[in-house]
């Protein structure tokens, strides 16, 4: 279902439908920049938003439901290792050739069973978000909050998919404010039941998940919700 049917008021920057992600262009099953998730991870996420609200913040998600043909494109995206254009972002400090090897790319996600969820939080009123432009000259995802690509969320310590150990949610490196606004995130995540992956602070599953086995290929769109 879409997120915005159940709660309009989470602010939706589904990147994988633009080109500002690791690959550089737009991910084939995003027709549109749209969140879909099952119907429990929809109220989890809900019942996460009122207490967010309350506290002055707001979800935005970065990714939702994904085309299983997406994790597909990932995989021979990470094997074409002179693609490098946006290395200087996501993952400066590695090498690609060890992007799959390393576990940063799989061939299948928990993404792709729709009950797994990539967010942070946006200080009340939202601001503006600065569209990127390609091309633009790129700044490490591990550069100080001032400095890296202006995401409106608050400071988490890294940006959203940064392949980098700084990016675990308890990595020591990351103290003061930025390791307070992740443990924000995950305490009022896990109080309505959701389940955070310790190597990503953005990313979070619903355990009782209702399709445990299966791996969905429709595409991003709104046809299927008409």
């Amino acid at each position: 279902m879409r997120l915005r049917d159940v709660d309009p008021s989470i602010v939706e920057e589904i990147r994988y439908a633009t080109p500002h992600n690791f690959t550089g262009d737009p991910v084939p099953g995003y027709d549109e920049p749209m969140c879909v998730v099952t119907q429990p991870l929809a109220e989890a996420l809900r019942a996460a938003q009122q207490r967010f609200t309350s506290q002055g913040y707001t979800l935005k998600v970065y990714d939702c439901y994904r085309p299983q043909r997406a994790d597909g494109h990932f995989v021979a995206w990470a094997e074409d290792v002179d693609d490098q254009r946006m290395k200087d972002e996501f993952y400066p400090g590695l090498d690609k050739s060890r992007l799959f090897a390393d576990g940063y790319i799989a061939e299948r996600s928990g993404h792709s069973r729709g009950s797994s969820v990539d967010l942070t939080l946006v200080r009340l009123p939202v601001s503006p978000q600065r569209p990127y432009v390609p091309g633009e000259p790129l700044t490490s995802c591990t550069a100080p909050a001032g400095q890296r690509f202006p995401d409106n969320s608050i400071d988490m310590g890294t940006g959203y998919d940064c392949f980098d150990s700084r990016s675990h949610t308890d990595d020591p490196r990351v103290t003061g404010e930025a390791a307070a606004n992740r443990n924000l995130l995950r305490d009022v995540l896990t109080s309505v039941g959701l389940k955070n992956y310790a190597y990503e602070w953005w990313h979070f599953n619903l355990p009782r998940e209702p399709f445990p086995d299966r791996y969905f290929d429709f595409p991003v769109n709104s046809a299927a919700f008409r």
